[in-house]
């Protein structure tokens, strides 16, 4: 026999659905009112929503509503095998008033004493078990007519809200994925152009307003076609990561590096305005030094002289990143030059 339905009128228990529907923005904005009409409509004092580490094997207690002995608390993760939800589901039971008679070898049912004990699923759309939604008391009390037919509503209501919180985090994370995608070179996986420019602007004003300069490293790999007709492309894409990790290697903390197309990279530096020179000067021999010498690409090994460095600062105030990177990659052809008559070419 059910008890008599609860004394919460259909009204109201409606009314307060649809407040909870229409403010629960988030997955716990949505359940916690729920978990107090929850308790309302079937007398038990401890309400609760879970989830499922299937993998894992543990079930947790996300959010919890408790208003007299029994507690239940949120964060509490116990084994899976050994849960009342995993009996229920398999039995496909959601009431017990007698879980002493019914499941005594449950530990956790004991520790937390647990006489009456109310559950059913959470499953999303393509079936898959989400967790439960639970209620217990610590006393035998009948079910209340109807208790259960609104728990499976409520499941249904946050197993939506699973989805589209589900949609949504899948959204933030494409949307992330093609923001650095957008910033991302796909051979060397360094900061590209674009992303470079935007580094620059933000450095550019940094040092504008804090009386610093920025240093800008124009760097051009001379010889990379030779490579690229020698040993062809695939081999001059692994010369082209080789390079941007060991440009990586040399840099200082707070450094920046970026390829800008083709076998050109740049690399971003800050100092004082008083040290740019002195620190300009090391950052070239760093970066010549780190670029040449001995490549082992595989079965591919061969000695490179290394590239044309320019390195060039920013003026007091300036604030124009493709004036100073136009700079930059003057001072590089101008190394270029001097490089090409101390070669004879």
């Amino acid at each position: 026999m059910h008890a008599a339905v609860s004394p919460m009128a259909v009204d109201d228990l409606v009314g307060r659905l649809a407040d909870s529907m229409e403010h629960g923005d988030t997955l716990e904005g949505l359940v916690r009112p729920l978990l107090e009409l929850l308790e309302a409509v079937t007398g038990l004092e401890s309400t609760y929503l879970t989830s499922i580490d299937h993998k894992a094997g543990l079930q947790s207690v996300l959010y919890a509503r408790n208003t007299r002995r029994l507690s239940v608390a949120e964060g509490l993760t116990v084994p899976w095998e050994d849960t009342l939800c995993r009996r229920a589901l398999e039995e496909q039971v959601h009431y017990v008033d007698d879980v002493a008679s019914r499941w005594g070898d449950s530990a956790a049912a004991r520790e937390l004493g647990i006489a009456t004990y109310a559950s059913v699923p959470v499953r999303t759309a393509g079936g898959q078990l989400f967790g439960t939604l639970c209620a217990a008391s610590d006393e035998p009390r009948p079910e209340r007519a109807d208790a259960v037919t609104v728990m499976r509503m409520f499941s249904q209501i946050i197993a939506r809200q699973v989805e589209r919180e589900g949609l949504l985090d899948a959204l933030r994370k494409a949307n992330v994925a093609l923001a650095v995608s957008a910033n991302t070179d796909d051979v060397t996986r360094l900061p590209n152009r674009r992303a470079l420019l935007e580094e620059m602007r933000r450095r550019l004003n940094a040092a504008a307003t804090g009386g610093k300069a920025l240093l800008a490293a124009f760097i051009d790999l001379d010889g990379f076609k030779g490579i690229n007709d020698r040993h062809g492309h695939d081999v001059g894409d692994r010369f082209l990561v080789a390079i941007g990790g060991r440009l990586q290697g040399a840099l200082r903390d707070g450094d920046f590096v970026a390829r800008l197309s083709g076998d050109e990279f740049v690399v971003l530096s800050g100092t004082r305005q008083e040290a740019a020179e002195q620190v300009a000067s090391a950052m070239a021999e760093r970066l010549q030094a780190a670029c040449s010498g001995h490549f082992a690409l595989d079965d591919v090994v061969f000695d490179y002289a290394g590239p044309s460095i320019g390195v060039t600062m920013s003026l007091p105030g300036e604030t124009d990143a493709e004036a100073l990177l136009a700079r930059a990659d003057a001072e590089m052809y101008k190394i270029k030059r001097l490089r090409r008559q101390l070669r004879g070419d």
